[in-house]
């Protein structure tokens, strides 16, 4: 993949700059604006760990940037280049993000120096619970206080023995399991919670092309059935997102980017068979329905009408920014796109639905799993058979009426087993997860096209979350 120039701010640098953009159209004091820039605080450790017979060193980062609300949330990544800078710019990203979409959380960041494939499933497990055990003892890891979440190179798996950690901890904490989401169903997990930031991706576009006046804006017309769709990263976030738009809205995915190059064909790919050629592989190359081109890079310039970037950060950078192709451009993974490409991205017209509103179906059903968590009892279980019973009254009534009426009407077929049907946690969360995708999308486009001096979604996310935190710490007395 690219790597970003020398002459590019970093990460955290871009987090900057776009705040600063925002914050400079805003009527902020000083005080406040200051107070809302900069990151709280950053905790590092160093742990050892006894593996294959020697004490090996690790440090990891848990940084808060806004205790606004409390808890703070966000995700712990594992990889080998996580560092401080990095993790504090995440933890920005997560409080502007939880703000946008009204979950009551300040925003935090963690991440871990390894790289999870050099280990077994043993020794993470060993490394995960040391590191878990640093975090809690310092109120870094708390129902109340802190709340992390899978992120790059951690999922399920390592949220269970983190919540184990912490139950073994404080035997007497009755909300052990509200300390972090992402966990498996068994395990307090939430259903839908693997899908979440996926499908809140397709929320996004579904509420895009809701707007004749958008879908314009990135001079595109019509619905997203047919749209050609290229998706960079086909991890757990590209996959699912790649998934529902091409099963259930009609795209068309024609180009898939992974570690090890692309995959290219026009008349669309079978995305499922891809993610188990990989599984099987540990990569695209060799998969036999589509055309591998070595220079992945390449394909993110193709032709096409959505572009999904759903790995890295700066892969959009001032390399290769003048020659993408694609109208429309939704950052399912974090900064994606470097402040410079940005720059010249705007300039050409390109629609970009930041990542800060486009990724944070994640954080909204991780709220969902820390509230589920916190009552004690999983959704849908007081009311579910009783809508059935309310809705059978009605389906009665129908039933009579078909038979007064004999050949004249009847009911249409299947009608019966959809409206019978009481609603599951499924599709309550997906239900909760569709109405804040859509409410945060309507907040950030308002300001878009309601003031002269913003000219892109980004800029009206900044404003639109920022405004919301120093809201909070208005009302708190600050």
């Amino acid at each position: 993949m690219n790597t970003i120039p020398s002459n590019e701010p970093t990460f955290r640098e871009s987090v900057d700059l776009m705040f600063n953009r925002a914050v400079a159209l805003m009527d902020l004091s000083p005080g406040l604006e200051e107070k809302i820039r900069v990151c709280n605080a950053t905790y590092t450790v160093r742990f050892g760990v006894r593996l294959r017979g020697q004490i090996k060193t690790f440090t990891g980062y848990r940084s808060v940037h806004s205790e606004h609300m409390e808890p703070v949330k966000g995700g712990i990544r594992y990889a080998p280049n996580v560092h401080q800078d990095e993790v504090e710019a995440l933890a920005a990203l997560m409080t502007f993000k939880c703000a946008l979409v009204e979950a009551p959380f300040g925003g935090s960041k963690g991440g871990l120096r390894i790289d999870p494939r050099e280990y077994d499933e043993y020794e993470l497990e060993q490394i995960t619970r040391r590191f878990a055990y640093e975090l809690i003892k310092r109120d870094l890891i708390h129902p109340a206080q802190n709340v992390p979440a899978p992120d790059m190179g951690t999922g399920e798996r390592e949220m269970s023995w983190i919540a184990d950690q912490y139950a073994r901890m404080n035997t007497t904490d009755i909300n052990a399991r509200a300390c972090v989401t992402g966990k498996p169903i068994n395990n307090g997990g939430i259903a839908g919670r693997v899908e979440a930031t996926g499908r809140g991706v397709q929320y996004a576009l579904r509420e895009f092309f809701r707007h004749p006046e958008d879908i314009k804006a990135a001079n595109l017309s019509g619905t997203l059935d047919g749209k050609r769709v290229i998706v960079q990263g086909l991890g757990n976030v590209g996959y699912h997102a790649a998934k529902f738009l091409g099963n259930e809205d009609g795209c068309k995915i024609i180009g898939i980017i992974e570690r090890d190059g692309a995959l290219f064909n026009e008349n669309g790919i079978d995305v499922g068979a891809v993610k188990d050629w990989i599984s099987k592989h540990d990569g695209v190359k060799g998969y036999p329905d589509a055309r591998h081109t070595a220079d992945g890079a390449l394909v993110l310039e193709a032709d096409c009408d959505i572009l999904i970037p759903a790995a890295l950060e700066g892969v959009i950078n001032l390399t290769n920014a003048e020659r993408i192709k694609a109208p429309l451009i939704i950052e399912a993974a974090n900064g994606p796109i470097t402040a410079g490409a940005d720059d010249i991205l705007r300039e050409k017209g390109t629609v970009v639905i930041p990542d800060m509103y486009a990724n944070a179906g994640g954080v909204t059903v991780s709220y969902f799993e820390w509230v589920k968590n916190l009552s004690h009892i999983r959704f849908g279980r007081m009311q579910r058979r009783q809508e059935e019973s309310r809705h059978q009254l009605v389906i009665d009534e129908l039933q009579r009426l078909d038979e007064m009426l004999g050949d004249k009407w009847s009911m249409t077929p299947n009608f019966k087993e959809k409206y019978l049907r009481g609603a599951d946690e499924l599709e309550l969360v997906r239900s909760g997860l569709d109405d804040t995708m859509r409410t945060a999308y309507q907040s950030m486009r308002e300001v878009w096209h309601s003031r002269g001096d913003v000219h892109d979604l980004r800029t009206a996310a900044y404003i639109v979350s920022i405004g919301k935190v120093a809201a909070s710490y208005r009302a708190k007395g600050l």
